[in-house]
């Protein structure tokens, strides 16, 4: 039996639609799409709930990007509404209310936190230690001589990064990497906005409607709700599609421990819980995410509408996230490989076994056990289909 396809790519999310646009149009491949969920789009899906608010199902997305090849091919599927992300953090405040400030913690989040009088003259002094513009890193500042730069450095660990941490991730202070402590910037600028990167923005219409033109090609069949691994297998000499050999290439975007049936053992994620709800009122917060930096069991509120310019009067969706440990049951989400040197090294395993099949590519954020930005892992998927083709 021959297969009719050249390429078989396991996930619609965007590694597996960039690469299996990439393939078949500059190729002229032939390209399974297998998609166990039942939609494209991956993770940054997004559709209309019942208050007609567009939501993003699994979490906020923002596009960002300092890549302009990245930008201009994305762009061949849709237009951008111009959005540069703020993110607010609130915490209590010392009278019983609460406080906001810009993070990553700036110039403006000094004198909030401090006082206008007190705040201007620690950011003169932050200024003239290190000069405008700089993302200064807590470790620079706990090593400044001057004890109220390093005490500066220890309010914002404390305020904005430790408690967080301790949520997204499931770990005590003693727990948390230090050089993850270390790399927490303080901005000395007036730029709240959360990325500084020379293209950001939304899709125009939605990813959704960005991700269904990607794979809108003569070359490429998708098959939404299909669980992959009961068609391709892996546990022979050599990978099959349908019980047949398949010789092509076979980009993977899924978990490599379910890839090989677990045999070394799962995986440690950190998957999120997201609990949606939607407000008679215009606007809930003012911004697009509030980080809950120190108190609440969740970590952050994104309101939908600020991202997407959607006009909706009377009407807003907010989504709460909570955090927790993945344990593979159903309905869950695996979000963040939890990268330390002991999963690394379980991870190794998985790809030596990946590595002994010489048509098996393993790309993504689940794949390769490894955090990708949207941008990052479109450039990875463009750069794959480019090996292949001069390859094949």
């Amino acid at each position: 039996m021959t297969h009719p396809y050249d390429i078989v790519v396991v996930g619609a999310g965007y590694a597996g639609s960039v690469a299996a646009r990439e393939l078949a149009q500059r190729g002229n491949k032939r390209v399974l799409v297998l998609e166990r969920r039942p939609h494209v789009g991956g993770n940054a899906y997004d559709c209309l709930d019942q208050a007609g608010i567009l939501i993003h199902q699994y979490g906020p997305h923002i596009f960002h990007t300092n890549n302009r090849q990245v930008f201009n091919w994305l762009s061949q599927f849709t237009a951008w509404r111009d959005y540069q992300h703020r993110v607010i953090a609130d915490i209590p405040g010392e009278d019983g209310g609460r406080m906001t400030f810009p993070v990553p913690f700036n110039l403006t989040s000094l004198e909030t936190a401090f006082g206008p009088e007190e705040g201007k003259r620690l950011g003169e002094k932050l200024l003239a230690a290190y000069g405008p513009e700089r993302k200064v890193t807590i470790l620079e500042l706990r090593q400044n001589t001057d004890p109220e730069i390093a005490a500066l450095a220890d309010y914002v660990y404390e305020h904005v990064f430790v408690r967080y941490t301790m949520k997204q991730w499931g770990q005590t202070p003693e727990e948390i990497d230090p050089n993850t402590t270390a790399r927490v910037p303080v901005f000395l600028s007036r730029d709240d906005r959360y990325f500084q990167d020379s293209c950001q923005g939304m899709p125009l219409e939605g990813y959704t409607p960005m991700f269904q033109r990607m794979l809108d090609h003569p070359n490429i069949t998708v098959e939404l709700g299909v669980e992959a691994l009961s068609r391709l297998d892996v546990s022979g000499a050599a990978v099959t599609l349908d019980g047949q050999p398949f010789a092509g290439p076979v980009i993977y975007t899924g978990q490599a421990d379910e890839l090989f049936g677990f045999q070394f053992g799962p995986l440690p994620y950190r998957t999120l819980d997201f609990r949606f709800e939607t407000l008679e009122q215009d606007d809930f917060q003012g911004y697009g995410t509030v980080n809950y930096t120190v108190d609440q069991d969740y970590t952050r509120i994104t309101e939908f509408k600020h991202m997407t310019g959607q006009v909706k009067p009377g009407v807003t969706t907010i989504v709460k996230e909570y955090s927790r440990a993945f344990t593979g049951g159903a309905g869950e989400t695996p979000y963040y490989a939890i990268i330390n040197p002991e999963n690394n090294a379980l991870y190794g395993k998985y790809r030596a076994l990946a590595d002994t099949f010489p048509n098996l590519y393993l790309l993504g954020r689940l794949a390769e056990y490894k955090y990708y930005n949207m941008d990052a892992i479109a450039a990875r998927a463009l750069e794959l289909a480019d090996e292949l083709l001069q390859q094949h």
